[in-house]
């Protein structure tokens, strides 16, 4: 039991520190375990081993150090995109040699669509452009959102790509480029998550999830049959097994531990890849459910961050809003006539430094008094129009909300020779 033991702790381990690793940032997880554990990895220890080698050696190993570390996490490679699709093969290699001759029929059919999918979907994930805002493609994300006058606001300019930022578009300091509603940088598929791609970054979560749910159910049992084989009494729970085999002695805790490892180690390698299976689907699933939760939300982790931002600030006070004129005159050296989103922003959200209302409003927009704003449910979110719509914006990326609903779809190209219009107006 002692191998098994050893490689379970490993691969829970392993588990647990890549959770911290990918959720010790998010604000809802501040002031926990998870948020200090984090810390210590990312900022305390490193700033002790950066302590010691200015030391010993005057901060050169430390320096390399960075430099790699820099590489590895600042700039775009495959390195942890081909860890993982070797983390898939491998582990396919090794589990279904013995898996497969154990299987039904039904299950070799369901295995294989199961097999293949996270394949399909992390070739997409990886390979599909994300949403990049270029020349070319700038007209067409300016007129995908309005700007909601809270996260995003209009005549903002991408200090990098020069030019305007699109609502819900974010520069990659990884890719080097803007990117359309930006949901983060994935480094398991070398890519960031965006609107071109993120109904495929869900599928591989969702395949991924299923695969390993699967796979793990599978292989422990085939590990059940071969030890009821040769000790019937046996179960895979020690509590499942009847009374008279724990009073008449021929089962106790002890053996059953013994025959579980028996049972795993008569398929060694179909063994391991069915625990790295079950321990690693609680931290796949979570994943999935985050981002599934994102998407009920009509927001994207990006936005999540900005949106704790404004709870921080509205702890402390000083946050006001008052709604957005009726008939408001769009400038459209900024922002798009027309947007495909099937409603406009209704509100404007500042933050003042003394905690009073802004007293001049004459270049902020919106009419009426300022209302002090102290919980986030109270701000409206301009890109959550429903869980049906959200799903449609998140998987049919391009749909036109506004010709669904019985209005005019949007006209790219008139937008685009205003926006010529006003440029040439203003030299």
């Amino acid at each position: 039991m002692g191998t098994i033991a050893i490689a379970a702790a490993v691969i829970l381990g392993i588990s647990f520190m890549t959770f911290v690793a990918f959720f010790g940032r998010l604000p809802a997880l501040r002031n926990t375990p998870i948020s200090f554990l984090h810390r210590l990895i990312w900022i305390h220890l490193p700033n002790a081993v950066l302590a010691v080698d200015r030391t010993l050696t005057n901060g050169r190993l430390t320096t390399s150090l960075a430099r790699l570390a820099r590489h590895l996490w600042y700039d775009q490679h495959p390195t942890i995109l081909i860890f993982f699709f070797l983390l898939l093969s491998v582990g396919e290699y090794l589990y279904l040699p013995v898996a497969w001759p154990h299987l039904s029929s039904v299950h070799k059919i369901l295995g294989t669509l199961a097999i293949f999918c996270p394949y399909l979907f992390l070739y997409l994930s990886a390979f599909t452009d994300p949403g990049t805002v270029n020349p070319e493609t700038h007209v067409r994300e300016m007129a995908r959102y309005p700007y909601d006058f809270t996260l995003f606001h209009p005549g903002t300019s991408c200090e990098t790509c020069r030019f305007l930022k699109p609502a819900r578009s974010k520069h990659c300091s990884i890719c080097k480029k803007c990117v359309g509603r930006m949901d983060h940088h994935c480094i398991f598929i070398n890519n960031c998550v965006g609107a071109n791609n993120q109904r495929w970054f869900i599928l591989l979560l969702l395949s991924t999830a299923i695969l390993t749910l699967y796979g793990g159910v599978l292989g422990l049992g085939i590990i059940r049959q071969k030890i009821q084989a040769r000790f019937p009494y046996w179960t895979l729970l020690p509590w499942w097994t009847s009374t008279q085999a724990w009073e008449d002695g021929s089962l106790d805790f002890h053996r059953w531990l013994v025959l579980w490892s028996w049972g795993l180690q008569s398929g060694v390698a179909m063994g391991s890849v069915t625990l790295l299976a079950l321990l690693t689907t609680p931290l796949v699933w979570g994943l999935l459910g985050y981002h599934l939760w994102l998407v009920y939300c009509g927001t994207t982790t990006n936005e999540s961050m900005k949106w704790q931002d404004w709870q921080a600030e509205m702890d402390e006070g000083g946050v006001y809003k008052r709604r957005i004129e009726s008939g408001r005159v769009k400038d459209l050296k900024v922002e798009p006539a027309w947007t495909r989103w099937p409603v406009e922003a209704e509100q404007v959200m500042v933050r003042t430094d003394d905690g009073k209302p802004p007293r001049s409003s004459h270049r902020l927009p919106g009419e009426g008094e300022w209302e002090a704003v102290w919980r986030l449910k109270d701000v409206e979110n301009l890109y959550d129009i429903g869980l049906w719509d959200n799903l449609v914006d998140v998987f049919l990326p391009y749909f036109m909300f506004k010709e669904s609903k019985g209005r005019s779809p949007v006209d790219e190209r008139e937008f685009g020779r205003e926006r010529g219009r006003n440029r040439r107006r203003s030299s």
